[in-house]
């Protein structure tokens, strides 16, 4: 009797997820609302809505070196009919260029310069389970201790 092949169930799809969130919430400090009613979502969609930001902060600063979030300041779920995300990120410069494909393990620069720190504030709707990300809204500013 022949057999049909066996699909890969949709959980390996969650797993490299929550992998992921998991590497995350190693390399950078949270600060999640504690009152956040949606909690659960922030912590398993947070990290590729973050990675979007992230992105669309280096494609549109002028700077030729990349930047990465080095903090969360900030982080919760509107609450809207739509999945949106208000995020305050700490980004940082890296060493790397930005045309590099993995930002994940760029140095920070050590330079205490003023424009090597940025912190921004996004609102981003996604629909992470496809992928979708638009950004809303972007409000940066340079960071000053």
């Amino acid at each position: 009797m022949a057999h049909l092949p066996r699909k890969r169930p949709p959980r390996a799809c969650a797993l490299v997820l929550l992998l992921w969130g998991i590497q995350l919430l190693g390399t950078v400090a949270w600060h999640i609302q504690p009152e956040q009613e949606y909690h659960g979502e922030v912590t398993i969609y947070a990290p590729p809505t973050m990675e979007f930001a992230q992105h669309m902060f280096n494609q549109e600063h002028e700077d030729e070196y990349a930047f990465r979030v080095e903090h969360v300041l900030n982080i919760q779920r509107e609450q809207t009919d739509n999945m949106v995300f208000s995020m305050m990120l700490q980004l940082r410069r890296t060493m790397c260029k930005k045309l590099q494909e993995d930002l994940d393990n760029c140095l920070f620069q050590d330079s205490s310069e003023p424009s090597n720190v940025i912190t921004c504030t996004f609102n981003v709707s996604t629909l992470p389970w496809t992928t979708e990300f638009q950004l809303l809204n972007k409000n940066c500013s340079a960071y000053s201790p």
